[in-house]
């Protein structure tokens, strides 16, 4: 979707020379209260951009990390006009499956059943359906294998959580709800079905889950973050992790993504739409953990975010620490894309601001 529109906890050693990405710090114009401050840093690679036009078109990306040559490492991303994309980390197109309108997409590697994508079509605005393919990593390849029921409404966002020998996808519809989805992987496909539905008030989107704590989080775009209890057999309730407080966080709440730390910590990061802002959080207790931005650099700034992704791990040279990539909502003279950002430049960008 358009734009309508510090608690500092990372610390750390082992952070990168700045190389391409050197930082800055800027002031937040508030409505109330003392400015929050947002550090700016830059990309160091895009993605070529996607091929149905110059509107709003490029959404949502996911990563696929190899852990033998981190450089031939892949990103998934969706063309929520079109269809799903494959990248390598050089922004290069590996491969392109015209499915239509596939919104937000996340991917699980589910051992000897291969790595699962799996993406929110809504060709369908009043039946939701989830698709399936496994990726081809040897050859960069998506191989189809069907679809299952994503819930009755428009598909929105998705994300994944490995359930015993399958996976459980949360499905969050347009107008708030949210259809978990248990499927069972077969040889040539796999089947799901519906398994419990939560519900927000409103039109949400963003959604992630942290399966070290089996919570799930889901944006909705004009109130905040909410967290869940992930598991099918777990309450139904919701609670506030972070407001839209017009601060920290500013509506719409879009792109969600966890970036990890040891067995239990981390920061829940989201794209902040309203101002064009990045807004992390500490897992542990749903505090604001620092804000940025990218700032216009040699492959450009970014605006109107809608998803994002985030993975912890060796990347290349490039990327020693971790990857963050965002969706650019305004690549002009360019259609939408996707810049990739090092985790290293944006701990060291906290840093400096704090």
């Amino acid at each position: 979707m358009s734009a309508r529109g510090l608690a500092f906890g990372l610390v750390g050693a082992g952070l990168m020379t700045c190389a391409m990405a050197c930082t800055a710090v800027a002031q937040v114009a508030q409505p109330t209260g003392t400015p929050v401050v947002t550090a700016d840093v830059q990309a160091r690679g895009e993605t070529r951009p996607v091929a149905s036009g110059k509107g709003d078109a490029a959404d949502d990306p996911a990563i696929w990390r190899n852990r033998h040559q981190p450089r031939r490492s892949l990103i998934v991303a969706t063309d929520k006009k079109a269809g799903l994309y494959a990248y390598g980390l050089d922004g290069r197109i590996r491969d392109y499956s015209a499915d239509g309108r596939l919104n937000n997409v996340d991917l699980l590697d589910m051992g000897r059943h291969g790595v699962i994508v799996v993406a929110s079509d809504r060709n369908d605005p009043a039946r939701a359906a989830l698709r399936l393919y496994r990726l081809d990593t040897t050859h960069a390849r998506l191989r189809p294998l069907g679809t299952v029921p994503g819930g009755m409404g428009e598909a929105y966002g998705v994300c994944l959580m490995p359930a015993g020998r399958g996976l459980h996808a949360f499905s969050v519809l347009k107008d708030g709800t949210i259809a978990q989805v248990a499927i069972r992987l077969t040889r040539n496909g796999a089947r799901g079905r519906v398994v419990r539905h939560l519900q927000l008030a409103s039109q949400s989107e963003g959604c992630v889950v942290d399966p070290r704590s089996r919570t799930l989080f889901v944006g909705e775009e004009d109130r905040g973050i909410w967290a869940f209890d992930a598991r099918a057999n777990g309450a139904r309730q919701g609670r506030l992790f972070a407001p839209v407080d017009q601060r920290h966080l500013f509506a719409d709440v879009e792109g969600l993504a966890i970036m990890p730390r040891g067995r239990h910590g981390g920061w829940l990061i989201a794209s902040s739409q309203g101002d064009n802002a990045y807004a992390l959080f500490r897992l542990r207790d749903g505090q604001p953990a620092g804000r940025f931005r990218i700032a216009a650099g040699r492959f450009g700034a970014t605006q109107e975010t809608d998803g994002i992704a985030a993975a912890a791990g060796h990347f290349g040279r490039q990327y020693r620490h971790g990857l963050f990539i965002a969706q650019d909502g305004d690549n002009a003279p360019d259609a939408q894309n996707f810049k990739l950002v090092s985790w290293a430049d944006i701990r060291r960008a906290l840093r400096r601001a704090h």
